[in-house]
């Protein structure tokens, strides 16, 4: 968040929100699918392209980029995970029972079931490493009894640009603060309507001297949806306005990055890319 300063000194801030909704920030996303066997009824190819959506948890800037043509991963481009799971039938399952949780053993595969395989010398590299998806309750394909998947990834480094799989956010945004203004001293049911107009936490009643008075409370989390001047008894007796000086940037990670690592490396891609502009400059022969 930045107050104080103009549109035009905010401008970095607001492209550094535009780099990480552009998913300029590497991630860690599954590229290559290697299939041992598959004989549920999720094909191959969508298979994988399941795989490689689900967010990774790993730290991009522990890697580096792998070489354009280079099909064997070494420990410092690639982190390896296996899924390997098998369908079989609960013997314990009562006659009458039709849940399939009860009937059958591994009949949902979830992302929890993906681990990670060291290369190379990344036990050592890595000893605390905790590489594994973000969330372990992706639902990745359903089986039957017999049914099995046996499959290899490799993930590799890459940004959002090239495919959306490596983007590191759910939403990259910016606002103006709200600016809330009672113009005169709203109370009782009014105050109660007034309150329903704005999102949780606007307004808030206070009881003073046995009557309840209506408060500003924190507009910040409002969302300007302007309920307000839909009623005729309260629409004058509220001004709504935004500071124009006070902007509200929100980034939503998708958990592979904190939002405050997005944007630290944000800003660093932005310092570089004005460097590399600044040097461009000096390049050029001035005549």
């Amino acid at each position: 968040m930045g107050s104080g300063e103009g549109p035009a000194l905010c401008q970095p801030l607001r492209a550094t929100s535009g780099i990480v909704r552009e998913a300029q920030v590497p991630t860690m996303a599954v590229e290559k699918v290697f299939v041992y066997n598959n004989t549920s009824i999720v094909q191959d190819e969508i298979l994988a392209h399941r795989l490689g959506l689900i967010p990774i948890r790993a730290d991009p800037r522990l890697f580096e980029y792998r070489n354009q043509g280079d099909e064997e991963g070494t420990e410092i481009d690639t982190l390896q995970f296996q899924l390997k799971i098998k369908c079989s039938r609960n013997s314990q399952a009562a006659k009458e029972s039709s849940d399939p949780d009860e009937l059958y053993f591994n009949h949902k595969v979830y992302s929890k079931h993906m681990t990670w395989v060291p290369l190379g010398n990344q036990t050592d590299l890595f000893p605390d490493a905790d590489f594994r998806p973000v969330h372990d309750d992706i639902l990745i394909a359903l089986l039957r009894p017999g049914q099995e998947i046996d499959v290899l990834m490799h993930c590799v480094k890459g940004i959002g640009k090239d495919h959306a799989k490596f983007s590191p956010v759910a939403t990259a945004s910016y606002r103006l603060l709200p600016d809330i203004t009672l113009l005169q001293p709203i109370e009782d049911e009014a105050a109660e309507m007034l309150q329903k107009c704005f999102s949780p936490g606007v307004i808030e009643i206070q009881n003073i001297k046995g009557k309840k008075v209506a408060r500003v409370a924190n507009a910040r989390l409002d969302t300007f949806s302007r309920e307000v001047f839909r009623h005729e008894s309260l629409k004058n007796l509220v001004r709504l306005a935004r500071v124009r000086n006070h902007y509200i940037f929100s980034v939503e990670s998708t958990g592979i990055l904190p939002p405050d690592v997005l944007v630290s490396e944000a800003i660093k891609i932005l310092m570089g890319k004005c460097q590399r502009f600044l040097n461009e400059l000096d390049s050029v022969p001035m005549e």
